[in-house]
């Protein structure tokens, strides 16, 4: 995170930065994506985004732009297609987008497909801009003890990257694989405990009654 935020203060005045930062849990993903147009292309943006060109960014605009961005967003887990809704996002004044100061932050998560106990392949790609963009890309470190990043395999652009990561079982699910197992054990230990007292009994009762 630190190198993305070097980065995105010392980027060139003709780019367009895009950073973001993926993080991954047991059952749901999160893309934090910042963007940031350099003073060279800041009027580029700003007519992507200011569309009535009155100076001034409206909520309609900010939405209709902040959908394009996601519209340019792909995910998959091992080949699952995921859908990405947006959670929040910021949009800078048009002053500070002209001095190319001025970043939008976009916050945007899928709920994951249930997925076994293993090791598992997130991908995304960012095709937004590709005309005037750089990238930047990076899988922060999971809050879950559940989840352990294992590679990150990014292209020379950092529009796309997969992320290689492992999911360990769910303890809950490891319980009641024990309480199964346990019970099975049981019932079994039970059959053969009442086998055993059966048994001398029936030999008490054939010697008792020799005529038979």
């Amino acid at each position: 995170m630190l190198l993305a935020c070097g980065a995105a203060s010392a980027h060139r005045r003709d780019e367009y930065l895009q950073a973001a930062r993926v993080a991954i849990d047991p059952g749901r993903i999160e893309i934090e994506l910042d963007l940031t147009p350099g003073i060279a292309v800041a009027e580029q943006v700003l007519a992507a985004i200011d569309r009535d060109g009155n100076r001034a960014i409206s909520d309609g605009e900010a939405r209709a732009y902040r959908d394009l961005v996601l519209g340019g967003l792909t995910v998959d887990v091992d080949g699952t297609p995921l859908a990405l809704a947006l959670i929040d996002s910021s949009v800078p004044e048009v002053a500070a987008v002209r001095n190319g100061e001025g970043t939008m932050r976009l916050r945007a998560g899928a709920a994951l497909p249930r997925v076994s106990a293993g090791t598992h392949r997130l991908r995304y790609r960012n095709a937004h801009r590709p005309d005037i963009g750089v990238y930047l890309v990076n899988a922060l470190v999971p809050a879950s003890d559940r989840v352990a990043v294992v590679s990150q395999r990014r292209d020379v652009d950092q529009r796309d990257v997969t992320i290689e990561y492992t999911l360990a079982p769910d303890p809950a699910t490891r319980l009641r694989g024990g309480l199964s197992a346990g019970a099975a054990g049981a019932a079994i230990w039970l059959t053969s405990l009442w086998w055993r007292r059966r048994q001398p009994s029936s030999k008490v009762g054939r010697l008792t009654h020799p005529s038979g």
